[in-house]
């Protein structure tokens, strides 16, 4: 059988095992089927946006109330839709390059351009990146200040995913912008995860938003939408960005069954995100307990506490162990703890590491639920 075949029965496994599952922590769109999403989209539009209007045509309509209601959110004087996040970045930094007159962005080895986009910034854009640091954190107003190349945008990801969803305190926030400004910098935020950051900086996403001169967001990450993203900034640069936009492919003729997806994921999961952040500290406490109860010579749950309703969970078994384990106890219990288990980047072999997503199935777990999951799982373990 050829290793795609391959791959694709193990993902058919996967997504069977989690959508029978009656205890989970958090239902991805993607569990669902088609038949089920348009069924849902159907019943449920008519409750964010009137349904006898026309439908978008390369703009306008259901898309353009998208773009306004996210800019109210963020205090921004304007905003626009794109149908790929990583297009809104690019898009974004490429203009703030030509702004500036400086193609160097700072920004994280562990940011989302320089793990997941095949080095499109340079590739497509022209554009340099620098490191301010390479600590599993954001950078600090120091190494911000003291970095002996200019740069002419600082990029923070907010949270940073690949360091486990750390975020910075709010102070610590506010002291990188002012020393990127004090460099004449200008500030974007990879907040494609933004709306969950609130509980841990003590702010909402206006206030968040305020410290950056642009910011984009995603509406399927935390919000449970198909897909895009929005651009939010000064209204000269949201232009420009839209001019780009369509250069760079992404003015599609017709978006609603996204631009639906946003606007109830703003109705609906944006308020309840707080409640997800609070309840995977729970989580995460009791899955710390069950793993150091069950004997595995090593754990480690990171950050602890969360920072945002996501974290990791880091084992010493290979990946194919424990997503084998994994997906056992999904099918035979009805109970799935895990999702995908991925190798450490670096450290010693046979490190692996999964993200945990708390969402609204995940409310209805008890720390005695937790820890009696954790023992099914090690169980499990071969």
């Amino acid at each position: 059988m050829a290793e795609s075949d391959v791959h694709e029965q193990r993902q058919h496994r996967r997504l069977a095992a989690w959508r029978r599952s009656a205890k989970v922590l958090s239902r991805p769109p993607g569990d669902r089927t088609l038949a089920e999403v348009l069924a849902s989209l159907a019943a449920d539009a008519g409750t964010v946006h009137a349904p006898d209007e026309w439908t978008d045509a390369y703009g306008g309509g259901v898309v353009a109330e998208v773009e306004r209601r996210t800019a109210d959110l963020l205090g921004m004087e304007a905003a626009a839709f794109f149908p790929t996040g990583t297009m809104a970045q690019q898009v974004a930094l490429r203009c703030w390059a030509a702004c500036t007159g400086d193609p160097v962005v700072a920004l994280h080895p562990l940011a989302h351009p320089e793990l997941r986009e095949g080095g499109a910034l340079t590739a497509v854009s022209g554009l340099r990146t620098v490191h301010p640091t390479t600590r599993p954190r954001l950078p600090t107003a120091d190494e911000i200040h003291d970095f002996p190349e200019r740069f002419g945008t600082l990029m923070l990801e907010l949270p940073l995913r690949d360091a486990g969803f750390v975020l910075p305190s709010w102070e610590e926030l506010e002291a990188v912008a002012a020393a990127a400004r004090d460099r004449d910098a200008v500030v974007h935020l990879d907040g494609a995860r933004l709306w969950e950051c609130g509980p841990h900086l003590g702010r909402g996403p206006a206030e968040t938003a305020a410290l950056a001169d642009s910011l984009y967001v995603s509406f399927y990450k935390s919000l449970g939408g198909m897909s895009g993203a929005v651009l939010a900034g000064p209204a000269t640069l949201v232009e420009e960005a839209r001019t780009w936009r369509h250069r760079y492919g992404g003015q599609l003729y017709q978006q609603y069954p996204a631009a639906l997806a946003a606007l109830l994921g703003l109705e609906r999961e944006l308020p309840r995100l707080p409640s997800y952040v609070g309840h995977a500290k729970l989580v995460a406490a009791a899955l710390a307990k069950g793993l150091a109860d069950s004997g595995v010579p090593f754990f480690r749950v990171h950050p602890d506490p969360p920072h945002t309703h996501q974290f990791q969970v880091w084992l010493p078994y290979p990946p194919e162990v424990l997503d084998e384990a994994s997906v056992r106890q999904a099918e035979e219990t009805g109970v799935a703890l895990f999702r995908r288990w991925f190798p450490a980047a670096a450290g010693p072999p046979g490190l692996s590491y999964t993200e945990v997503t708390v969402a609204a199935p995940g409310l209805e777990w008890t720390a005695r639920d937790v820890r009696d999951a954790v023992a099914g799982f090690v169980s499990r373990l071969e």
